[in-house]
């Protein structure tokens, strides 16, 4: 993605999300969290040059650095490659968890035009840090493959987890094993599939 992460722009988003559930991902809502940081509309324009859409974008990009910084903490090599994706895709969930209701608002103001075509890039972009982040080197139809199957996982298990009201969020983490499962043994037919071909 072309948004670079930087201290204010997470200190802004920050400022701004406990006011999403009453303002919307809105122009007000820049305005309410700019008046917090007493700072001004040039300096808002300045890193957040598409106003709502940007910022939007930019709580996407900032739960998946956080994904990422928290799972470097975690002693991967232990792991299978499948337990490093679900742990990856759990830990995002995780870490937006006390912004659900954002998230439900910011998915229903990137499923309008114009910015609807930012969503799949955002979802693509999120499942190549975690692939990146668990040790995939692959750069062959795989790199794809797997990207694109780690979105459908991502996309599915973000909303079932929208509406998942069970302690802890259990039934959202048997979904998202049962996901992950799937898509294994996608990928093994898939991989099957191009060994003949070849």
């Amino acid at each position: 993605m072309s948004q670079d992460s930087s201290p204010f722009k997470t200190k802004f988003l920050l400022a701004a999300l406990p006011d999403v559930l009453f303002d919307g991902w809105t122009t007000a809502l820049m305005e309410r969290a700019a008046a917090k940081l007493k700072v001004t509309k040039d300096k808002i324009d300045m890193e957040f040059p598409n106003g709502v859409r940007d910022l939007v974008t930019y709580f996407s990009i900032w739960a998946t650095e956080e994904t990422i910084k928290k799972m470097k903490k975690t002693d991967l090599g232990s792991l299978k490659v499948r337990e490093r994706i679900t742990l990856g895709v759990r830990t995002r969930l995780e870490i937006l968890s006390p912004y659900k209701q954002a998230v439900a608002a910011a998915l229903s103001f990137m499923a309008l035009p114009p910015q609807s075509f930012l969503l799949p890039k955002l979802v693509w972009h999120a499942a190549d840090k975690l692939w990146w982040a668990a040790g995939d080197t692959a750069t062959d139809y795989n790199h794809y493959t797997k990207r694109a199957l780690l979105s459908g996982v991502l996309t599915s298990t973000t909303l079932y987890w929208l509406n998942d009201t069970s302690k802890n969020h259990a039934q959202t983490w048997a979904f998202l094993d049962r996901r992950i499962d799937n898509v294994l043994k996608i990928g093994m037919k898939i991989a099957q599939f191009k060994k003949r071909k070849t």
